[in-house]
């Protein structure tokens, strides 16, 4: 069915989004070395891309609801691409760090573009798994990229290994502006049966260009809801935005790991992330069809901040690298399964303007990413110990817990 084969084109690019952001960590060493960058330049350099990615999130998401999502994400596909392909070439600091900002900038707005893509295809006791089944390629992107980029930055070295990753880029991007279409009465290949289906479940008919209406953000940002969608997602990015950046030297160091030993052993939280978007997505869809539209967004983020917080701290009182591998992933399957509850949400209460919300939230929790590592290595400077920043990251998670009990899915932005 058409809608299935959406979901497929979302979840590659999805990989391949987490396959170009995740190869700096892999990279970090050799480009260290080979342009002088010490631990503090290198944290800015992987804080540039999460400032980019978030001041450019709303813009992302308005480009999204005005624009469709089949131009807007074949659009920014190309743009990120071309500054992966970039990134090869830089000789500076300077330059690096702008590479770094315009390829964050470039990739913010793609899940934005997503979401405004499922309100139109997707009925809405499909969007949880949907969502799960998208975000599930970030992470198997990102355990894919772990060892692969090792292999392709030792067979042909960091800059070679940006530029091929640009090119694949554009593929993805040219099948998909010939392939899918804004919404499915606007695409041939979808049956009149299929395209039924979907209107009499999507929640309420899409609104034509000329009757959506505007929403101010103004209105956005006085809502309750919208705070609360925005702080307990910075805290689900404080964690997993560490495990994109620092987490593999922070192994290799720690553990005293070779570069491939340590790549497998990175990968595995990343998989379990994979797991963790699908646990939560079944189980979104099936407490909504047992009429539970609340409690099936709460319930699973809820759940999943308490796994994320029990594992931030056990992993870091493990002593051997086994265990505190398996906390920590524990950890992150427990950050994933907060992600699609989250998105649902703002499909639930932006509808037409999905694409802006998801925005909204999207931006305030990649502060949370532009924090993470500055604030890992800070507070590792100031307390003398790496400890600390993982107390934090697990206090923001109890926090979060909090947050959720006040959401409410049904209270509609307009």
């Amino acid at each position: 069915m058409a809608r299935q084969a959406v979901v497929l084109g979302t979840f590659l690019l999805s990989l391949l989004l987490y396959i170009d952001r995740v190869c700096i960590s892999v990279a970090e060493g050799p480009i260290s070395e080979d342009l002088r960058f010490d631990k503090d330049q290198m944290s800015l350099v992987m804080s540039a891309f999460a400032l980019g990615y978030a001041l450019f999130q709303v813009p992302g998401g308005l480009m999204a609801d005005r624009l469709g999502p089949r131009r807007m994400l074949a659009a920014i596909v190309v743009v990120w691409s071309a500054f992966t392909a970039l990134t090869g070439a830089v000789s500076r600091l300077g330059s690096m760090l702008v590479a770094r900002f315009l390829f964050g900038a470039g990739e913010a707005g793609a899940y934005p573009g997503v979401a405004r893509a499922f309100y139109s295809w997707l009925p809405v006791a499909e969007r949880g798994l949907a969502q799960g089944l998208n975000f599930s390629g970030s992470r198997l992107g990102a355990a894919i990229a772990l060892p692969g980029m090792a292999w392709l930055i030792d067979a042909v070295g960091w800059r070679a290994s940006f530029w091929i990753l640009g090119g694949i880029g554009v593929v993805w991007a040219v099948a998909w502006y010939a392939l899918f279409r804004d919404t499915p009465e606007g695409h041939p290949g979808v049956s009149e049966r299929e395209r039924a289906f979907i209107r009499e479940r999507r929640g309420e008919p899409l609104a034509s260009a000329e009757s959506r209406t505007s929403l101010s953000a103004a209105r956005v940002l006085s809502s309750g809801n919208m705070w609360l969608l925005m702080g307990q997602y910075f805290a689900s990015n404080v964690i997993f935005f560490f495990c994109l950046t620092w987490f593999f030297p922070y192994l290799k160091s720690k553990y005293g790991l070779e570069s491939g030993a340590t790549a497998w052993y990175a990968s595995l939280p990343f998989l379990a992330g994979m797991v963790g978007h699908w646990v939560a997505g079944a189980l979104v869809d099936l407490i909504y069809r047992k009429g539970a539209w609340r409690a099936s967004r709460q319930v699973p983020a809820i759940i999943g901040f308490t796994l994320a917080a029990l594992g931030v701290v056990m992993s870091m009182r493990a002593t051997g690298i086994v265990p505190a591998i398996s906390w920590f992933s524990l950890a992150i399957f427990g950050a994933d399964m907060t992600i699609s509850p989250s998105w649902s949400v703002c499909i639930d209460i932006g509808r037409e303007h999905s694409g802006a919300i998801s925005g909204t939230m999207n931006m305030a929790g990649n502060i949370g990413s532009f924090v993470s590592p500055l604030l890992f290595t800070g507070l590792a400077s100031l307390t003398g110990t790496e400890d600390s920043f993982f107390v934090v990251a697990a206090a923001l998670n109890v926090l979060a817990i909090v947050g959720w009990l006040f959401i409410r899915p049904d209270r509609l932005l307009r």
